[in-house]
Parts: structure tokens; sequence; C-alpha cells
């Protein structure tokens, strides 16, 4: 399946407006699958702050897992038996956005059954089944697309960076350094650790338009517990340093929309990698020109996890505001054919 491309787009321009003409009772009903981490933190940014979406059940495997627990505290429909148990709840017949928290094997087989019976996906896993999608870089060209796929956390923190630079001049290679609590690294987030480093990079290459991309994740065992920390080296052709800043300072504001606590931790740095001099990227060769680094902090909000645990924080933020805008657009209410199992 074709990915989605590096194309922008202008998420923020009207969601205020449109989310104030929310009719009462209009709301598009969603389900989570996942009742670890990331689900349960997504179901409790759904509960605060969405004035589009209806929390309509938590599913999970484990009956005792805290998750499951506290959505039925929050008076949130629960089932302990999995996909299987979501399809035969009475709340399933209205819901029509799932999210999956699940792992990059396991959404392959919810994917299969929730297609079956035409509800549309956003997968926060790495199985990559439908188009990758970071909201601020290419969401209004997949609003149509039955599945979509969150990438990982690293390439929410870091392809919106690197789609800038590509847009002020040709990149050759990108790489990202994602550094992250290890108490904020679950058994799913450990599970996935191969799927993280291959999809993030295919990601950097086909959404943020590099030639060839590399992705690394850090678990730091410090403590007290690290803050997300990400950094991007961009190796391009020159260009005007000033406009490459500009650009990569009004990405983050823009992601900062939907993440706060997602900034800039010091100035855009430049360095030129002269022709007499330069570097050997595995596959390219030697490449010369433009090196920028940028270094970025992300901070979680804390409505369920830790602050530290910035890394979850983003990837629920850009599922919660890539559902909004399919609800916000009626994208959530159009009906999908029903395919096969």
């Amino acid at each position: 399946m074709a990915r989605g491309s590096k194309k922008g787009n202008n998420m923020n321009a009207s969601a205020n407006t449109d989310r104030e003409n929310i009719e009462p009772g209009t709301r598009i009903a969603v389900a989570i699958i996942g009742s670890g981490n990331i689900g349960t933190d997504l179901m409790i940014k759904i509960l605060r702050t969405s004035q589009v979406l209806e929390m309509a059940a938590l599913v999970g495997i484990d009956p005792d897992s805290d998750g499951l627990a506290r959505a039925r505290r929050l008076g949130v429909a629960t089932t302990s038996d999995g996909i299987d148990g979501l399809v035969n709840m009475p709340e399933f017949s209205r819901v029509k956005i799932v999210f999956d928290a699940t792992s990059a094997g396991a959404h392959k087989k919810h994917n299969e059954i929730l297609t079956a019976h035409g509800k549309r996906v956003v997968d926060l896993t790495p199985a990559a089944v439908g188009p990758y999608t970071v909201p601020v870089v290419n969401m209004q060209e997949n609003l149509q697309a039955p599945n979509v796929n969150m990438v990982t956390c690293g390439g929410q923190a870091t392809i919106p960076v690197v789609a800038a630079i590509a847009s002020q001049v040709p990149v050759h290679y990108a790489e990202i350094v994602a550094s992250i609590s290890s108490r904020s690294a679950g058994q799913g987030t450990r599970a996935n650790i191969d799927e993280f480093t291959e999809t993030t990079s295919r990601a950097i290459e086909q959404l943020g338009g590099a030639r060839r991309g590399k992705a690394i994740i850090i678990l730091n065992p410090a403590e007290p517990p690290m803050l997300m920390r990400d950094t991007v080296l961009v190796l391009s052709e020159s260009g005007e340093r000033e406009k490459i800043a500009a650009a990569v300072e009004d990405m983050v504001a823009r992601v900062s929309t939907y993440v706060p606590g997602y900034r800039l931790k010091q100035a855009v740095q430049f360095e030129e990698i002269p022709a007499e001099a330069p570097v050997n990227i595995p596959g390219l060769g030697a490449v010369s020109g433009l090196k920028t680094t940028v270094f970025l902090q992300v901070e979680g909000a804390a409505h369920y996890l830790p602050a530290y645990a910035g890394n979850l924080d983003i990837m629920t933020s850009a599922a919660l505001a890539t559902a909004e805008q399919m609800a916000l657009h009626g994208v959530a209410t159009q009906s999908l054919q029903p395919q096969p199992v």
C-alpha cells in the first residue's frame, strides 16, 4: 500500500471553529483496543479534552488491568475478551473509529476483523497496514483511508522537522535518535523495538522526504526519569540557513498545538560539509553540503502517565488529533464497504 507523501497541510487552520460547531449529541463514538499505558492515556485524553469524540468502549485481555478498572470507574463500557469481546458488545454497532494500541502482530488480525465490519482504524502500533500519518505533514490526504498508521513516537516527534527542512532544500540523509526513559517503555514498546527502527526509518524517507533515513531508539535507565529527547541530524544540499531555521521553528509551533509539551531545546545548528571532506553515507556514498542538527524535548501532559512519558503522550495526542479531524470533516460517518475476513 502506498504511504502518505511529504505534502504539508493546514490541519489547525479551522479546527477550533469546527469544534465549536459540533452539535450536542453528535459526537463520534470510538473504541480503544489495548488497556495498557497508551490505551488508557488515550481514553482519558478523549474523556477530558475532546469535544468531538465520545468514548464508547475500552478493550483489553486482562480483566484485572488498571486501564479496564479505571474505565469502569469512569463509566466507560469495557471487555476483557479482546477483539471478539468488542464485536459482541452492544456499543460496537455505533462505533465509527477504533484505535488499536496493542502490538504490530495483533493489529493485522484486528484490522481484518474491523475492516470486515466497516470500521475506520487508527493504528498506534508499528504494523503500518495503512498509510503513515503525521498530523502536520500529511493527514489531510489520508482522511479517507480506512486505516491510518501513527508511525512511532520517534516518528511523530522528528518527521515534522525533517519535512520542514526538506521543504527548503533537498535532503540526502536524515538520522533521528529518540531517547526515552526506560520507565516509560512498557511491554508493548519493548516488544516492538525492531519494528520501531524499521517503520521510523521508512517513514523518514516517505514522509520526511529524505533519500535515506535511519532511526535509533535509546532506553535510558537514569533516575529520576528523563523527559523524552529527540535529536534530528539532516544532511542536505546547501541552502539559506535563516529560512531553514524558520521552517523548523514554524513546524515545532504547529506540532505544539496538539502536543503542548513539544519544544526546541536550543537554536537550530548548522555546519557546512565541504566537497573536499565529505561524509560517507551507506547506500549513498560521499555526501557534502549542509548539516542541520535539531534538538527536541517532549514533555507529557500527565493525563494518566507521568510527565516524563512524552514518547507515549505524543502518540496518543497524534492519534487523537487524527481521529478528531476525521470526525470534523465528516469522514467518520461515511460508510465503508465491509470487506470479507
